[in-house]
């Protein structure tokens, strides 16, 4: 498996390498508009329509990076997304539902009576808050390896609350760094107290991780590699105690340094996703089926490969057109 030159081990671990890309990318695009959409309670009327103007011209795209990934699992590893879908229907079943009311709502709110506007925020709020619960939920159980028992499901509630919060935080930055006034001050407040449930969350993955199996507690203790990996905890202590400094600092004149909490939230979520990747690789199933195992034939994902090499720049291209068109802060939402 270590034979590059063979299409049995390249094509698959590229398709994973492409796969864990997809998801890392959806993570920090849709985790900070669903963020956005968990503060709209702490908001006023009129600094919740500047809070989705913040993210109206990017959420619907954010979502791509979902379908990306997921359509990824299921052509590359066919075997892996039955068992993965299988054991996740619930929570997947509620992320969806969450997904739906949140587009519906986002363009409801904006073209129903003012009278109607209240309870399409609301709604905005509970579909980011059903989404956002659902993805940890995912997450927890996957790290337990997919299999439902009460001190699982303990640990998967646990990493619901912590990601959704965690969501709230880098939702904050990215308001902190698009909005201006009064309203990037309340963001602040926000990101200070966020910070600190997006902590916990990694620390509690991080704790839970290598007694996952003892395969994974072997890859993380042992020399040299405990020496190499010991730099990922050391920087994410590093990038929180930064974050808090500057957000004691903000708002600075000019607006200065604005982008930098939403910066450290990308560097967080980035690091702790690399920690996943590395104590689980080379399965994509814990402890279950490995990536080369549960991979489609080489024939077949070679051909999927040539699509990839035009479909995903075409993505990249995209978001990052949407992104520097619509840079600076955030203006008055219209449809008009």
């Amino acid at each position: 498996m270590t034979y590059f030159g063979d299409p049995a081990v390249w094509l698959p671990w590229s398709f994973a390498a492409l796969m864990g890309l997809s998801i890392l990318i959806y993570v920090v695009l849709d985790g900070f508009d669903l963020g956005v959409g968990l503060l709209m309670p702490l908001a006023d009327e009129a600094q919740k329509d500047r809070l989705v103007a913040s993210i109206g011209p990017f959420w619907d795209a954010n979502e791509t990076w979902l379908v990306l990934a997921v359509g990824l699992l299921l052509v590359a590893f066919p075997p892996a997304h039955g068992m993965i879908l299988t054991a996740l229907y619930l929570p997947v079943f509620v992320m969806l539902i969450g997904l739906i009311l949140r587009g519906v709502s986002f363009e409801m709110r904006a073209k129903a009576p003012p009278a109607q506007k209240r309870l399409w925020n609301a709604a905005f709020f509970a579909g980011s808050l059903m989404a956002a619960l659902s993805q940890g939920f995912m997450l927890g159980l996957y790290i337990m390896g997919l299999t439902w028992s009460w001190p699982h499901v303990a640990f998967a509630t646990l990493t619901a609350l912590c990601l959704t919060v965690g969501y709230g935080f880098i939702g904050a930055a990215w308001l902190i760094w698009k909005t201006e006034g009064a309203l990037q001050s309340r963001a602040i407040g926000w990101a200070k107290t966020t910070l600190w449930g997006l902590a916990a969350g990694i620390l509690a993955i991080s704790a839970a991780t290598p007694f996952v199996s003892a395969r994974i507690f072997d890859k993380w203790f042992s020399l040299p590699a405990m020496a190499y990996l010991s730099v990922l905890p050391l920087l994410s202590v590093f990038l929180v105690g930064f974050v808090w400094w500057q957000l004691r600092r903000l708002p600075l004149p000019k607006d200065r340094a604005a982008w930098q909490p939403f910066a450290a939230a990308i560097a967080l979520f980035t690091l702790a996703f690399g920690g996943m990747a590395y104590s689980f690789y080379p399965y994509v199933v814990p402890e279950k089926i490995t990536l080369y195992d549960a991979a489609a034939a080489p024939e077949s994902l070679f051909i999927i490969l040539i699509g990839t090499v035009f479909v995903l720049p075409a993505i990249l291209g995209y978001t990052f057109l949407s992104y520097y068109i619509f840079r600076g802060k955030a203006t008055a939402l219209k449809y008009d």
